[in-house]
């Protein structure tokens, strides 16, 4: 009979290596799932086993959660461990386990400010956990990255096609009015969108959109708004916390980080910057080392 502490490595193993999440996401969600054993071991009267946790009731992940309010645990704590035990619940039972439905406590908005590199991959995360397939939580993590990573906008992003792969360490983007630019592509967000197309069950042409529907069509928007309207409730974030804000973060960072206005207005693409030949402006070489100096998620 494997024991909860084995079935909690596999967790951890999963996380990192199958779902290549954060550090920070793996740590966290670990600890959730640690406390929660220990916590079934007092609540059941015995070892944990899988079938317990499988055959796991609504009464019973109410009863963890009143346990840890106890403890003085915040509204947005507790829909974040939710989401944590429920990750870890699907991973036990796997592709047909039934988890039990619960709703999330009643989180509580902050005031508006510009998402925070780590709230911005809890979204993505969480998208990505609760999706049901493998591929599609592999693309819309991928997606995100993009937007935040590279400062797109979500139609350039959901427009880039075959002709875009092999990827390198820069994208060429194709804006507003037909205008052209170069954007760096972190080592992170590349090899997500690499994992995507891994596990896509589309073949990817070169005349077609890399990010597709389920049934292999272009990727809708307001698909990709909807699941992240969908996380942010329950982590609690801003109503402004959108695809699209997602560029604003990636331009208030890259401020905050030093990078200088003309650089930029580059890498976003603004349409004040010239008339023609936008990328050509400043040298891409330039430009990638701006975005490494100051993105905070390029070291």
């Amino acid at each position: 009979m494997e024991s909860a502490n084995a079935l909690i490595e596999k967790f951890s193993r999963h996380l990192r290596e199958g779902r290549r999440r954060s550090q920070h996401t793996v740590r966290a969600y670990v600890t959730t799932a640690e406390r929660f054993c220990a916590f079934l071991t007092e609540h059941l009267g015995a070892a944990v086993t899988i079938k317990q946790i499988k055959a796991l009731k609504q009464a019973d992940i109410r009863s963890y959660l009143a346990f840890r309010r106890a403890d003085g645990l915040t509204n947005n704590s507790a829909a974040r461990e939710l989401s944590a035990i429920r990750s870890f619940l699907k991973f036990v039972g796997g592709d047909d386990s039934q988890i039990p439905k619960i709703k999330g406590p009643k989180v509580t908005r902050g005031v508006p400010r510009p998402a925070s590199p780590d709230d911005i991959v809890a979204i993505a995360e969480d998208i990505a956990e609760n999706a049901n397939a493998d591929w599609v939580g592999a693309r819309d993590w991928a997606v995100l990255l993009l937007l935040y990573g590279s400062g797109l906008r979500i139609s350039e992003a959901l427009a880039l096609t075959g002709n875009a792969l092999p990827l390198s360490d820069t994208l060429r983007v194709s804006g507003k009015r037909g205008k052209t630019r170069i954007v760096p592509l972190l080592p992170q967000v590349r090899e997500a969108i690499e994992h995507y197309i891994d596990l896509c069950p589309h073949a990817m042409m070169p005349d077609h959109t890399i990010f597709r529907g389920k049934r292999g069509g272009p990727l809708s928007p307001n698909l990709v708004r909807r699941v992240v309207r969908q996380a942010r409730t329950k982590l609690g974030l801003s109503d402004k916390t959108t695809p699209h804000a997602l560029r604003h973060s990636f331009a208030t960072h890259l401020l905050a980080g030093g990078a200088d206005l003309r650089s930029l207005q580059e890498l976003l693409g603004h349409a004040s910057l010239s008339s023609t030949q936008v990328y050509t402006a400043v040298d891409a070489s330039h430009l990638l080392d701006v975005y490494q100096n100051a993105h905070p998620r390029a070291s």
